[in-house]
Parts: structure tokens; C-alpha cells; sequence
């Protein structure tokens, strides 16, 4: 199938539509220092948006030395899921949201969005897997039902938490338990008035005392005013026994996926940032989360890049906004973020895997893959590599579109794919364990 470009309003003049058309892709875009464009203000956004295909005989391309599996397929939009430690795959599956449209533009944008996602309803569900004779055939198990969008996940002790769009709650969890023995409890509402960004991404601390979780804005800019984002587009620290919560970071437009740096308790998250100033701003990012920081939404983006259509303006906060650890890309939309191990391979083991569901809102249609991030000294190194790729075909044919990405610490990448529903496993071969890092090269 070929790709969609859709135009807005057939009656638009091209000349209101010249600062957001050209989409061209600009200058290097990714690492820590990405090339920012001046922002082009048009009328309406070009749309790309790509028919979904069904994957038949094809799978999505890996490294040489890497195998991919579909473990699971048929199921009701998979979102992040969560390695137990007997080796069972948790999935959340949902799909939130629901806010009312502030333009016709607005009304337009989701209608066409919607022709490049799932047609199925979400699930508002868990779902496990579990390979108990270890040969790669999984059964598929209904762990709870009854949820509300749930998205992040943690495990900590005899405790499973679930990031609902509108609260966390808790299931007491026993080791090998395939069906949760009854309703959850509440831990604490979330903030979900609305819901402009309805996920709820989360993981917990090293020591499984707190609970983080991203919390994204209910707008682009502002367009509903301040007083929706009160609570919004910011990390929740949450003490994980009694609820009890604080603003740890804000200015995140939309944290979307959270992990713990291996070794450390040290924060990452990946976010999402603004549209609508053009195909190359403003990059989605990853970077590690400092306490008490302010990461520039809306006033600002990439530091103190003031955004001039947000009013009031604030110098005194576009003042304090610090940049990020790492840019992606702009419009990628990375909903996806673990640490690799060495049994990932020697080659992808000290970095960061990010899950990148795709633009929409671009002529040329970026992310669609699972790239690595190396890491030299605790810290992003170098040019990501795509490693798992071919959700995209260069005609624009969509077949999937990858999510949550979790590291098995056995020695897997486990990929949720919302586009076909179908959780995916890359594993390497012997010879992919003896390879030289990707970083060592650089």
C-alpha cells in the first residue's frame, strides 16, 4: 500500500501552507548538541499518514546475529510490558484519552490520525505470557481485566503496580501467579481531567520505595490555558506504600516511557516534545531526570529556546530550563526506554534502547524503529543505531509500530507493537555475544 499525503483543506492557499510543507529532513538532528532550525508557523501541518498492511510472511529487521519471534500476536493494543522473575511477560494493553477537539483542525488531525493506528479496541487489560518449557512458544493468559488504560508497570516485592490513566493501583503478586486473585487496590489518583496525553508511563526506584510517573500536558502550547495544566507535563515521585506524592521534575510535555539506570538511581525518562513550528522542531529527547528541574515546557524547548507563541511568557522560568541529555529527533515520538545488559550482546550492551512509534506530522516520516543509544561512562556516546527496524517500507507501507521495550535480563528484547498488536523478541546468536561494542568503534 502506498503512503497517504493528506492535505487539510483542498481550498488552502499554498502560500499559507509554505512554512510547514517543505518537511524536508534538516541537519543532524540526534546526539546531544541537535541543529534547531528557526521555527516555520503555517497554517496547518502536513500529514503523512501511512495505510496499515497486515506483516503476512515478513518480519521486522534486526542486526546480523539477532533473531526476532512474534510471541504473541491478535491482542488488544499492547503498550509497555514488564519481565517477571521467572521469566513471564506482563503486558498492559489500553487506549485512553478522549479529549474534545479545541478547532476544526483539531477534529480533522484525529480523523486522519486514526487511519494510522489499530482498528481494534483496547483492551483495558494484563496480559501474560509464559514459555514454561522454554521452547519460544508462549501461552497467552488473561492476568486482569477490568482496567482503565493501564500503561506503566512495576514490580516491587509481592506488589504489581499499574499506571491506569487515572490512578495507580496495586495487585498483591506471588511468584509464578498467572491471574491476579482479585480487584486491586488504589494507591492514588492520577491527574486525569481531560487527558489531552493520557498515558501514564512509571517504574520503580532502585530500592522500591517510590514509584515515578509521567505525567504529560493536556495541550500543545497551552491552548486550554493554564489551569489545565495544573498537575501536568511533569514526573510524580510517589511513595509506593502510601501513596504520598510529589512534583518531582516538571516542563516534561510528555514523559512517555521511564527507567532506572542499571547500577544506579539514577532517573531517565524519553519525552515528547510541541508541534506545529515545523518538520525539524522540536526534537523528542532522552535524558536523565535531575530533581527539582525544570525542562522548559511550554515556555521554552532544548533549554532556553523561548517559544513565542505561548502567552504570558515567563523569563524568570525559561531562565532556570535546562537542556536534555539527548535528542532523538523531532517528531519521532519515542513511547519506549530500557537499559540493555551484556547478554543483549557485547555490541548493544552499554546503552539505551528507545521504542520510536512514528511521525504523522511531517512530508517525511521518521522514527518507526527501535534504535540503540551507546553509552560511554553512564552517559549517551555516539550516533543511535537502529536495531530493529522495518515497521516502515520506503512506499510508506505501515505493518507495525513499536511501543514499550523491555530487556530481558536472560537475554531478550521484548518489543510491543500497537500498529498489529503482536509482541515481538529479538535474541542474539553466540556469535552476536562476541562482538565488539558499538560504542568502541565511534
Amino acid at each position: 500500500m502506498k503512503t497517504k499525503t493528506t492535505s487539510w483543506l483542498a481550498a488552502i492557499p499554498l502560500s499559507a501552507m509554505m512554512g510547514v510543507c517543505a518537511g524536508q529532513a534538516g541537519p543532524s538532528q540526534v546526539g546531544p548538541d541537535p541543529t534547531l532550525p528557526k521555527p516555520e508557523r503555517g497554517l496547518l501541518p502536513n500529514m503523512v499518514i501511512a495505510e496499515p498492511a497486515p506483516w503476512g510472511d515478513k518480519t521486522p529487521t534486526v542486526p546480523d546475529g539477532y533473531t526476532i519471534t512474534a510471541i504473541a500476536t491478535d491482542l488488544k493494543i499492547p503498550r509497555q510490558t514488564l519481565i517477571l522473575p521467572n521469566g513471564d511477560i506482563l503486558v498492559a494493553e489500553g487506549k485512553g484519552g478522549n479529549a474534545p477537539s479545541l478547532k476544526p483542525k483539531d477534529v480533522i488531525a484525529g480523523i486522519i490520525k486514526a487511519k494510522g493506528t489499530s482498528s481494534v479496541k483496547g483492551g483495558d487489560r494484563l496480559t501474560l505470557l509464559r514459555d514454561a518449557d522454554g521452547d519460544g512458544n508462549y501461552d497467552v493468559l488473561t492476568f486482569a481485566e477490568n482496567l482503565n488504560a493501564p500503561y506503566g508497570l512495576a514490580l516491587v516485592d509481592n506488589h504489581l503496580y499499574v499506571a491506569n490513566q487515572d490512578a495507580v493501583v496495586r495487585f498483591d503478586y506471588q511468584p509464578g501467579q498467572t491471574k491476579a486473585s482479585g480487584p486491586p487496590e488504589t494507591v492514588t489518583p492520577l491527574p486525569s481531567a481531560i487527558n489531552h496525553h493520557w498515558t501514564k508511563a512509571m517504574t520503580a526506584s532502585a530500592d522500591g520505595q517510590y514509584l515515578y510517573v509521567g505525567i504529560g500536558s493536556n495541550s500543545n502550547i497551552t491552548e486550554r490555558g493554564m489551569t489545565a495544566e495544573v498537575d501536568r507535563a511533569r514526573i510524580w515521585r510517589i511513595n509506593a506504600q502510601t501513596g504520598e506524592h510529589k512534583s518531582y521534575a516538571t516542563g516534561l510535555r510528555n514523559p512517555t516511557a521511564l527507567t532506572i539506570q542499571p547500577g544506579t538511581d539514577q532517573l531517565w525518562a524519553v519525552v515528547n516534545e510541541r508541534d506545529e513550528i515545523g518538520p525539524n522542531l522540536v526534537p523528542d529527547y532522552l535524558t536523565s531526570v535531575q530533581e527539582g528541574a525544570f525542562y522548559g515546557w511550554p515556555y521554552s524547548y532544548w533549554g532556553q529556546n523561548v517559544d513565542e507563541r505561548v502567552r504570558p511568557q515567563d523569563p524568570k522560568k525559561v531562565a532556570s530550563a535546562i537542556k536534555p541529555d539527548y535528542s532523538l529527533g523531532s517528531h519521532v515520538a519515542a513511547l519506549g526506554v530500557d537499559f540493555s545488559n551484556e547478554a543483549m550482546g557485547a555490541q548493544f550492551a552499554d546503552g539505551a534502547f528507545v521504542g520510536e512509534h512514528g511521525s504523522w506530522n511531517r512530508k517525511d516520516p521518521v522514527g518507526y524503529k527501535v534504535v540503540f543509544v551507546p553509552f560511554r561512562d553512564g552517559k549517551p556516546f555516539g550516533a543511535p543505531v537502529d536495531f530493529v527496524a522495518g515497521f516502515r517500507d520506503k512506499d510508506g507501507t505501515t505493518r507495525g509500530r513499536p511501543v514499550g521495550v523491555t530487556v530481558d535480563p536472560k537475554g531478550a528484547l521484548i518489543v510491543a507493537d500497537d500498529l498489529s498488536n503482536t509482541i515481538w523478541r529479538v535474541t542474539p546468536t553466540q556469535a552476536a555475544k562476541s562482538q565488539q561494542p558499538v560504542a568502541a568503534a565511534r
